[in-house]
């Protein structure tokens, strides 16, 4: 019978710390490669004996996952929250994070998250970056208002991004300091460089056929636009990990911490254990929706009138995750179903 080595790998950015134990719990072999692609390659070649491996996701995680997964017999991914064994111990560094790993592997105890295809997270990756060009051309923005502010300069809020009211206004400047006008004109340009960055970047994303097809069923969702759809698809990636919507609301942000102990319950804050992005589009996107969907619109105006903005918001939101998951698993555009009256 072949024995099968079970390896904790503990990941930085310039090298990767290992610790291969066999089944009953007696160290085989550990140490540390520099994370190069070459070193690693050498290194899963020379193990004398299949193995399994598991590391903490990390900013550095994905390339050595998917480096490292066609020489293991399996390898997971540790959910980082999850490794209280390690976030807790009283002695901390990398040859006994490894071999906490393992220990947790081996014993079939490791609290496994989800990796994507890697074909979601490549275009998750556009996806992001493109909402990090967004969050640069917001600060900019800001920056043109300032600026014009500064100097005491009066100024159309609605129309100061538009590119001939900005041309105007720049003729206009009579008594600003050069220093500012050319500040101005520098700003401009960036943004206008942001703004060919996100169309081809989204242009990209729409070009893939698998995701071009999710994306517009999914707009077919009244009050669902192009960026929420996007969002969706790529940071879930696979729908069907979710058994049911509480678990797709709780993987967005949108459900309180539950904390229960001798029969007491009690319901803190919106949970930080969340998927951020997707958190932030759904909360922008409930504050619009309602406009658009009129059962969104009755859903916020229930929870409006039980408590507040926030709350109705969250309703909304929750809503929406609701709609999604319906549409993203039965793989058929939205379809409103009418409301039936029940006698009384």
């Amino acid at each position: 019978m072949t024995t099968i080595d079970y390896i904790g790998f503990d990941i930085h950015k310039k090298t990767i710390s290992f610790c291969a134990k066999a089944p009953d719990g007696a160290i085989l072999e550990e140490g540390t490669i520099p994370s190069l692609r070459n070193r690693l390659l050498a290194w899963a070649k020379a193990r004398p004996r299949p193995w399994i491996g598991a590391m903490e996701a990390t900013l550095f995680t994905g390339w050595i996952y998917d480096f490292l997964k066609p020489l293991a017999q399996e390898l997971k991914v540790a959910h980082p929250p999850m490794l209280k064994a390690i976030a807790v111990a009283k002695k901390k560094n990398d040859k006994v994070d490894a071999r906490m790993i393992a220990d947790l592997l081996r014993c079939n105890l490791l609290p496994e998250c989800y990796m994507a295809p890697v074909a979601i997270r490549d275009l998750r990756r556009v996806l992001r970056y493109r909402n990090l060009v967004l969050r640069q051309a917001t600060r900019i923005k800001n920056r043109i208002a300032g600026l014009l502010m500064e100097t005491g300069t009066a100024y159309n809020k609605g129309r100061l991004h538009g590119k001939a009211y900005f041309s105007e206004l720049l003729g206009s400047l009579q008594e600003m300091p050069p220093s500012v006008v050319e500040l101005l004109k520098l700003s401009r340009g960036q943004l206008e460089l942001f703004a060919v960055i996100q169309r081809r970047l989204l242009k990209g994303l729409n070009e893939h056929p698998d995701l071009s097809e999710r994306v517009m069923r999914l707009q077919t969702i009244p009050g669902v636009g192009e960026i929420l759809a996007l969002s969706w698809a790529l940071e879930v990636g696979e729908v069907g990990r979710f058994a049911s919507i509480g678990q797709a609301a709780s993987y967005c942000g949108l459900t309180s911490a539950q904390h229960n102990s001798a029969g007491t319950e009690q319901r803190g804050p919106i949970s930080k254990q969340r998927n951020k992005h997707l958190q932030t589009i759904l909360i922008e996107a409930a504050k619009l929706a309602p406009r658009r969907n009129p059962q969104l619109a009755v859903v916020h105006e229930r929870e409006l009138q039980r408590g507040d903005r926030n709350r109705a918001t969250l309703a909304v939101a929750r809503k929406l995750v609701a709609y999604l998951m319906a549409v993203d698993k039965g793989g058929k555009r939205f379809a409103m179903r009418a409301r039936t009256e029940v006698a009384a």
